[in-house]
């Protein structure tokens, strides 16, 4: 568990590709007392990501990053963070792989949410690949991101019943809901006030 001194909050940068539902989460979780994080930026390589709404609801400046060049794309985001001092990232549905230097120069700074128990179904379509290895659960997972995908050190984890009825969409719904609550819990657990 790493203290932040003297109660002041960890200031984070949360990345996004889609609907920001947990950024969302992530958001409500960092107007609360108790909270070690600060949200500070939210980062998308998507301009037409729903999620970046939440920039403006919650007044949390967002920045855009062509991922057309990743080399250049990551260098102007590592002179966002500095720039902003941010001590934390959080990966929330962020689509892109992220480079061995830009995680090295991070370590033990990123986390990630992945939608299955890890380390089973690691990467895409995980609903689809646990109802068809007909899996009685599935879930989610929070972990420190390291170079190799979805493969870092378990924070926590969530199990979800997988009934006969689920569809991928059906299940990945359960699973979100728990997600908004994993999420949270998995930064108090390593970052406490």
């Amino acid at each position: 568990m790493v203290q932040s001194t003297g109660a002041k909050k960890l200031k984070c940068a949360v990345f996004i590709s889609g609907n920001g539902s947990n950024l969302k989460s992530l958001l409500q979780f960092n107007k609360k007392k108790n909270s070690p994080i600060s949200i500070e930026l939210i980062i998308s390589d998507n301009p037409k990501a729903k999620g970046l709404k939440f920039g403006k609801i919650f007044k949390i400046s967002k920045k855009i990053f062509n991922y057309k060049n990743k080399i250049i794309a990551e260098k102007k985001i590592i002179y966002e963070i500095n720039n902003k001092n941010i001590k934390l990232i959080c990966l929330a549905g962020f689509m892109r792989i992220l480079s061995k230097n830009f995680i090295k120069r991070f370590k033990g700074k990123i986390l990630n949410i992945h939608p299955s128990l890890l380390p089973k179904y690691k990467g895409l379509n995980t609903h689809q690949r646990a109802i068809s290895n007909n899996e009685k659960y599935s879930g989610c997972t929070v972990h420190f991101v390291n170079s190799r995908l979805d493969s870092g050190k378990i924070i926590l984890q969530k199990k979800v019943k997988i009934s006969k009825l689920d569809t991928a969409k059906s299940l990945s719904k359960k699973i979100l809901i728990q997600e908004h609550k994993l999420y949270p819990a998995a930064i108090s657990k390593v970052f406490s006030l």
